[in-house]
């Protein structure tokens, strides 16, 4: 997979764009990139044209001048439909991904077919999470990006899960995102506000998918809210990491729900 490049007001934004037919776009998480779904990607690309971004900060893309909001990066990822001229897409987003197609969705709905939340929440972080991030901003700035990544990527995988090669992949992918990168990152979730809003009011097909595992994001907090049009589906035995832990299971289940986009 050949990585492109989107221009966005002076920076830039590194995307991979796959396969033919209807949009699908995925939103990694945080201190991740495009590789995340690198074993999706190809096969959701024999039906449909995937994009999946390196959100800014992260992977291959610039780094914002100034601080940033879980709607900037919403705003770089409608700009870059805007370049692509696709004018409605279906959007999933894996954790920090799920709070930008949240803020997409509230913002930009008439620009979705439909879209999921991956390991994420329509909940904002409390006040723990808060104190948390902060903690994450400090250790950065002290310590440096590897300090951190140390200690979370383990912690995204189910407590019994090996996948060696997978979690140190992540690990690899979190060195390289630059320290400025996550703090952004970071500030942008902590004052993200409450969604579950959205998903209430949204009447186009939405699905929400949780790790069995998950010790991050607790099934609960991603099924925040029962609709006709949502589709719940847990993920056994799997953490945080889906697209690793069970791949070939979340490709089935968005295969499923693109099913029901029109």
């Amino acid at each position: 997979m050949k990585t492109k490049t989107a221009n966005l007001d002076n920076r830039k934004l590194a995307y991979i764009d796959e396969g033919k037919g209807e949009a699908i776009v995925l939103l990694h998480g945080f201190c991740g990139s495009h590789e995340y779904w690198e074993e999706v990607i190809p096969e959701l690309a024999k039906e449909y044209r995937v994009i999946a971004p390196d959100l800014r900060g992260h992977g291959k893309s610039s780094i914002s001048d100034s601080a940033c909001a879980v709607e900037d990066f919403s705003e770089d990822i409608k700009e870059l439909l805007g370049q692509l001229g696709l004018d409605k897409v279906t959007m999933l987003g894996h954790s920090l991904g799920g709070y930008i197609t949240l803020a997409f969705a509230d913002h930009q709905s008439n620009r979705l077919k439909g879209y999921g939340l991956i390991h994420s929440t329509g909940f904002p972080d409390d006040e723990a999470g808060r104190v948390k991030r902060d903690r994450t901003i400090e250790q950065i700035k002290e310590k440096g990006i590897k300090s951190v990544i140390d200690q979370l990527i383990p912690n995204l995988f189910a407590p019994d899960t090996l996948l060696t090669e997978k979690k140190e992949k992540a690990i690899r992918i979190g060195y390289e995102t630059p320290p400025e990168g996550a703090i952004a990152a970071s500030v942008a979730m902590k004052n993200r506000p409450n969604r579950n809003g959205v998903l209430q009011n949204s009447n186009i097909p939405v699905l929400l998918v949780a790790g069995e595992s998950d010790q991050v994001i607790h099934p609960e907090k991603t099924f925040s809210v029962s609709k006709e049009n949502i589709t719940q589906t847990t993920l056994k035995g799997a953490g945080h990491m889906g697209m690793y832990e069970a791949t070939d299971t979340l490709i089935d289940e968005i295969l499923e729900f693109m099913k029901k986009i029109k």
